[in-house]
């Protein structure tokens, strides 16, 4: 590689590492936002307030553990009656269960689009460097 090509990919990374700072502190003044005025803490949220993505906070592992904490500490737990029937027993189970099944959902969503998007990323640069080679890929429609 070219020395200016080199420093243009260096530029464009520090851009790219500033700008995800900015986000950074932008996630976390939003996190801040919301408890100052009494409001719940959620993704969805900070999200609106930060001008941000849900995989942005999703993937920054100290934003995802701030916003779990202070959303954990507002939802009080639930209590069971104790007179509770066998049917709202079960109902109780069925709905956790559904739950949780939801949120494995989730994750394994997000997984496979984090993967897809890996490998959309891999497949142009494959077919830039087949351009580059002069070397023609597959028709596309």
């Amino acid at each position: 590689m070219t020395d200016a090509r080199q420093q243009r990919i260096g530029r464009l990374a520090e851009a790219a590492r500033l700008k995800s700072e900015e986000k950074v502190r932008s996630a976390e003044s939003a996190i801040r936002r919301p408890i100052k005025r009494g409001e719940a803490v959620t993704f969805q949220a900070v999200q609106r307030e930060a001008g941000v993505s849900h995989a942005f906070l999703y993937k920054n592992p100290g934003l995802r553990s701030q916003i779990e904490y202070h959303r954990s500490r507002q939802r009080p737990p639930k209590a069971v009656p104790e007179t509770a029937s066998t049917d709202s027993n079960i109902v109780l189970a069925l709905t956790a269960e559904i739950a949780r099944i939801k949120k494995v959902h989730r994750e394994e969503t997000a997984a496979l689009r984090e993967a897809l998007e890996a490998a959309h990323g891999e497949n142009l640069s494959l077919r830039r460097e087949l351009a580059r080679l002069g070397i023609e890929g597959p028709v596309t429609r």
